[in-house]
């Protein structure tokens, strides 16, 4: 989950722009859609309350990974973009959310009143700031694919020569786990037609530098990506040619292994709320070897609060210790996203038996 702040002075293009062919509002208040003049004309009617601020304006966008496609129906997209506004400090005043359906991936609109409902000021003050840590913070509590670095950059804008640099990044982080040496590595490259080089301390036989080249192009590891620079390629060799005494069996601490068998058995209980009979027809995994008696069944791929099995594995360099949390935070992020499907389909359920009018327009 990536949010945008998105500058804009009128409430007339921002609302025009966001209402398009392929969308769908999700929610409002304080202003009557569908008519694009109507919701203008309510949002600049409560600026007279504070005509102090000189832009209104408030325009965010919140887009999420076409890997959480499935998770992300409309009442979900919903409520992860209204606790968003929440704790953005986006309340009491006028809003709209529309879902975009223009491109893969799944995102949608926020257009908010800086004027509140009483006059107030809705604070923009380090708006950034407080946004990738708020996008952060819903990523993990939802279960949500959150790219990172190179991978938030949209390739087909790119220059000719940027092009190349990323399809090399692209390239190098798509076989460096499978590679145990500069060889393996250099090999794997050659067959998709990049070139490596070193360079070479002084006169001598010492590397201290690589260069790779593609299309005419060349670039030194540290430029394709820091992670990528000659010194940290050097150092996950040497890791991966290390040679691990293998233990017969971790030792995790007591309260470890109570926090995991808690979180356990509040993941049972949401998995059964909310799969019911189907509860094993998902893959199992043995917790054993942490000390938690029984096992635990997975969702199914794709549904919410999914895990997948090599998440709970072991990785190089992890002590047991944070092995165990981080499993134990996957399994609390897992029941959370289950719980919060299964309010929503509660919800559902009860629209439907009191029949009451909806306020949302899908």
């Amino acid at each position: 989950m990536i949010g945008k702040i998105i500058a804009g002075s009128s409430f007339g293009a921002t609302v025009g722009y966001v209402i398009k062919e392929k969308s769908r509002i999700l929610e409002f208040d304080g202003i009557e859609p569908p008519g694009v003049a109507d919701m203008v004309r309510d949002f600049k009617d409560q600026t007279l309350l504070n005509p102090r601020i000189k832009n209104a304006v408030g325009h965010i966008s919140l887009s999420f990974s076409a890997k959480d496609a499935d998770k992300l129906t409309d009442p979900v997209m919903t409520q992860i973009a209204r606790e968003y506004m929440e704790c953005m400090g986006i309340r009491d005043t006028q809003f709209l959310i529309v879902r975009h359906t223009d491109q893969a991936h799944p995102h949608c609109h926020i257009v908010y009143n800086r004027v509140g409902n009483n006059g107030q000021t809705i604070s923009d003050k380090n708006i950034k700031i407080r946004n990738g840590k708020v996008c952060k913070e819903l990523t993990a509590k939802y279960g949500l694919y959150y790219p990172k670095g190179k991978e938030q950059v949209r390739r087909e804008r790119l220059r000719e020569s940027d092009k190349t640099k990323y399809a090399i990044y692209d390239a190098i982080r798509g076989c460096l786990s499978g590679c145990k040496s500069w060889d393996d590595l250099e090999k794997r490259l050659q067959e998709q037609g990049i070139t490596t080089a070193f360079k070479f301390c002084g006169n001598t036989d010492r590397r201290q530098g690589v260069l790779f080249g593609m299309n005419g192009y060349t670039f030194s590891g540290s430029k394709i990506d820091r992670a990528f620079s000659f010194s940290k390629l050097d150092c996950h060799f040497s890791q991966a040619q290390r040679i691990v005494t293998p233990v017969a069996r971790p030792r995790y601490s007591a309260q470890a292994v109570g926090n995991l068998s808690a979180a356990v058995s509040h993941y049972r209980s949401a998995f059964i709320g909310l799969f019911g009979s189907r509860g094993n027809s998902g893959e199992s995994v043995d917790l054993g070897g942490f000390g938690v008696a029984g096992g635990m069944t997975l969702p199914p791929g794709g549904c919410c609060g999914s895990i997948a099995p090599e998440q709970m594995q072991w990785r190089i360099g992890e002590s047991h210790k944070e092995h165990i949390a981080r499993v134990t935070a996957l399994i609390r992020q897992a029941t959370e996203a289950m719980l919060v499907e299964q309010m929503e389909r509660s919800r559902k359920l009860r629209t439907i038996k009191t029949n009451k009018p909806k306020f949302r327009i899908h």
